[in-house]
């Protein structure tokens, strides 16, 4: 493969977000002709229905599994020195923290794990046994609220300012001259096959445009199912955020704040430079489960269709959402209890059942990459994930992750993956308010028509909506 990069054309499905995103830079970095790549997405880059078309994420260092040991620790030094990621991270620490007598033991057993780790994690993680030890981290908790809490204090820890990441990957891709298409042009519609029926040559979007390409990658994140039938290995989930509106003085006090995350309430981070803090509740997630058929599939099945915000921004989240955000906020940010909340907004990801990433060759389909799975823990690998992409298409990917990564259906249950719980479906549940569901292609030509005066590599990230009081309407500040 490495002789033929020049001349290999290559589409990549969905590369407005995350894994698609990165896939394409690594395309680049790895000598393919610019003109050769195609990125395409319903939404421009960073696309607007993305989970990580977000103000920001958690990093820190995974250790779950030698797999993800690994590719942690690449992000990180990524992170650190790439001049086209290195603005994005902040490294404020992080802070993981516990109450229960079960959910610190746990905590317990994730430190000594840390310990054994090795590459230098020692050194960098640190077990917080009082309130005054956690309080030396993090002074603006509060201290009656945190009684009998224990915490791991990661000095390798912080948040990645997320759409601007993505959005430096498209000005990079802007500028070497890859092909892009949105909209109706951008969506997904089915793989096109050789005469053998089994040989991926390109794909035909919803519009009924053709493209064409010696490899094909779908890495479309929670939509990813929708799209081709994925025999029941994913299953996509939405998590629950709001933002609140500090005053320069209240984002002052807060400025290098650690990020600081519980298991059983949820997370916070430092304000961004517009004094805005993201609050997330921490639950197994939500579906939304209807018959749908991907292609592929024989007939319709149930799947969770995810359902964006950046399609639907007048949708609410559900009112037990709204309380349990509200529960985070008093324990984490008291002062703050009675600020008002905006852009509260669904998160959609999809899960594999052991939480590991689906990254392989469709079984069926030769030339046609699949790159999901996310599974919620894939932000952080964004400057490094698409190199191993890249390898899989080449054929030189490493056999531990071909192993950790490969079409493996009927191996568990994503609907309920490593997390605490199952997740629950939306349907019926109160306060979640939303329109009637609307024909997919209408959407999209809409998508289409604003997109009309979008330039391609634009900092979507700096468009501000100024109506905070509008419920559902996804803000990037």
């Amino acid at each position: 493969m490495p002789s033929s990069r020049a001349s290999t054309k290559v589409i990549v499905i969905g590369g407005g977000g995350t894994l698609g995103s990165s896939t394409a830079l690594h395309l680049l970095r790895a000598g393919y002709t610019p003109s050769n790549i195609t990125v395409l997405d319903t939404y421009p880059i960073p696309s607007a229905q993305s989970a990580g078309n977000d103000l920001n994420k958690i990093m820190g260092v995974r250790i779950r599994n030698p797999v993800d040991k690994q590719l942690s620790l690449e992000a990180r030094d990524m992170w650190r020195n790439d001049e086209v990621f290195k603005p994005y991270f902040h490294n404020t620490g992080r802070l993981d923290c516990a109450h229960t007598s079960e959910s610190i033991a746990s905590l317990r057993k994730s430190y000594e794990a840390i310990l054994k780790a090795e590459s230098g994690l020692e050194k960098t993680h640190h077990w917080l046994s009082t309130e005054d030890e956690i309080l030396a981290r993090a002074p603006l908790l509060d201290r009656q609220q945190i009684k009998g809490w224990k915490a791991i204090y990661s000095e390798d820890g912080g948040w990645l300012a997320a759409a601007k990441a993505i959005n430096s990957i498209g000005q990079v891709l802007k500028e070497k001259g890859v092909t892009f298409g949105f909209g109706r042009a951008g969506t997904f519609k089915k793989p096109l096959f050789d005469e053998d029926g089994a040989t991926t040559i390109g794909i035909e979007t919803v519009d009924g445009t053709q493209y064409f390409a010696d490899k094909v990658v779908l890495a479309a994140g929670a939509w990813s199912p929708t799209l081709v039938d994925l025999e029941g290995q994913c299953c996509s989930k939405a998590w629950v955020y709001a933002h609140m509106q500090l005053t320069p003085e209240e984002a002052a006090e807060y400025k290098e704040c650690p990020v600081v995350y519980n298991s059983e309430l949820g997370f916070f981070f430092e304000p961004n430079e517009k004094g805005v803090i993201k609050v997330c509740d921490e639950f197994p997630g939500f579906t939304r489960f209807k018959h749908h058929q991907p292609y592929g599939a024989s007939s319709t099945k149930l799947i969770s269709v995810p359902r964006s915000h950046a399609k639907h921004p007048t949708d609410t989240i559900p009112d037990e959402s709204d309380a349990s955000i509200r529960r985070a906020i008093s324990a984490f940010l008291p002062r703050f209890r009675q600020k008002e909340l905006f852009n509260r907004a669904l998160c959609w990801c999809t899960d594999t059942a052991d939480a590991n990433l689906l990254i392989c060759e469709h079984p069926k389909w030769k030339n046609f990459i699949l790159a999901t799975g996310d599974s919620g823990h894939s932000f952080k690998i964004l400057p490094n994930i698409g190199k191993h992409v890249v390898e899989l298409i080449e054929g030189t990917l490493a056999e531990d992750l071909a192993e950790s990564w490969k079409w493996r259906p009927g191996s568990g249950d994503p609907l309920i993956s490593r997390r605490a719980a199952p997740a629950r479906d939306l349907s019926g549940l109160p306060g979640w308010n939303h329109e009637e569901p609307s024909d997919d292609d209408k959407d999209v030509k809409d998508v289409a028509v604003s997109l009309a005066s979008v330039k391609i590599g634009e900092n979507m990230a700096e468009k501000v909506v100024e109506d905070r009081g509008r419920v559902g309407v996804k803000v990037l500040a």
